[in-house]
């Protein structure tokens, strides 16, 4: 068959282990229909939600952390946004190149090199936060090609960065984003940033410090080198307390035990802004902290345009270089998943298709 009939992929066949990635060298080429864009995927990365959707994390079934869950048992509901539909193509991190156009897109240059969000903006008047996630409610770039609605495109082909960095970037990064300009981080401003060794922590680091703020990172010891790196003006270790009311800003992507002592870090008026739960999504605080020193809480998985349009404006200057550790080719996904739960390396990892 001719590689306009079919391509390679991994398929997710349901919710479990690394068993449930399946290889397959003859799944259908997508075809782009109006509105949408064909891309050739260059390079995607491994993310944690690719991970989470596979064992079925999101269910509310699920009460424990990402690495006490026995991957798929009982779960029901374990997609974003409810039940999945498998077989399906996960994937929420693309650097692609545009190959095919469909009917009425006329914004988009066949050949021009383009990422995408993970959390993609489709608001109603009734959902004003409304998202479609890439590998989630529609197959992503797991694959060697992937259809994307044009809109949803922004052309990075002036950036300097490699393939390989731009497909390391949009779900970190993008995440990252989202939650400081929620919290509305300025310069001047002391900021926590938990996980911060890992790519949607060091990517908040990272712009934190862009836009002029005093950052810790929170990190094991033997990453906490590869944190100042990335522009930490501190690193303490996941155990340590954090200053009582040192921070203006906490960005958490972990939540778990430590929760608490977070929102104590915070001083009056400060903000805390969450996207992840890896250590435990179920958490316990004392609720006089909270109102009596007029803390905001926000919880951040929609992006606007905006958001994401700001990041790609660094993404093209060349203002942020993401720490890719290792990549692997596509089929060794399972491989790349596991490495990425041993925690092993800093930064990001990356599929080759």
């Amino acid at each position: 068959m001719s590689i306009f009939e079919t391509m390679m992929g991994v398929q997710l066949v349901g919710h479990g282990g690394p068993e449930m990635l399946v290889w397959n060298q003859a799944i259908p080429m997508p075809v782009p229909g109006p509105g949408e864009a064909l891309m050739r995927v260059l390079a995607a990365g491994v993310n944690n939600t690719d991970i989470n959707t596979r064992i079925g994390w999101y269910s509310k079934q699920v009460s424990g952390p990402t690495e006490a869950v026995k991957a798929g048992e009982n779960v029901e509901n374990g997609g974003w946004a409810g039940a999945l539909q498998f077989p399906l193509i996960q994937g929420g991190d693309m650097c692609g190149e545009v190959v095919a156009l469909g009917e009425g897109v006329s914004d988009i240059r066949i050949g021009s090199r383009v990422i995408c969000a993970c959390c993609q903006p489709v608001p109603t008047t009734d959902e004003p936060v409304k998202i479609n996630v890439i590998g989630s409610e529609y197959d992503g770039a797991f694959a060697e090609y992937c259809v994307v609605p044009a809109d949803q495109l922004f052309d990075v082909s002036a950036s300097p960065l490699s393939d390989i960095e731009i497909g390391a970037m949009p779900c970190a990064f993008g995440t990252a984003m989202g939650l400081l300009m929620r919290a509305g981080v300025v310069a001047g401003d002391r900021v926590l940033v938990t996980g911060a060794s890992g790519g949607v922590g060091m990517a908040a680091v990272m712009i934190a410090k862009l836009k002029g703020a005093v950052v810790t990172g929170v990190s094991s010891a033997a990453k906490a080198e590869s944190v100042r790196e990335a522009g930490a003006d501190d690193v303490i270790g996941r155990t340590d307390k954090p200053d009582v009311q040192g921070y203006s800003v906490v960005i958490d992507l972990v939540g778990g035990d430590g929760w608490g002592a977070l929102i104590d870090a915070l001083k009056p008026g400060g903000c805390y802004a969450v996207a992840g739960a890896i250590g435990g999504p179920i958490v316990t605080a004392d609720l006089r902290t909270i109102y009596l020193n007029d803390l905001s809480i926000f919880g951040c998985t929609y992006q606007s345009r905006e958001v994401f349009g700001a990041l790609v404006d660094l993404i093209n200057a060349g203002s942020l270089r993401p720490l890719v550790s290792k990549t692997y080719p596509l089929r060794d996904i399972a491989v790349a998943q596991a490495e990425f739960v041993s925690k092993r390396y800093p930064g990001k990892l990356v599929l080759i298709p």
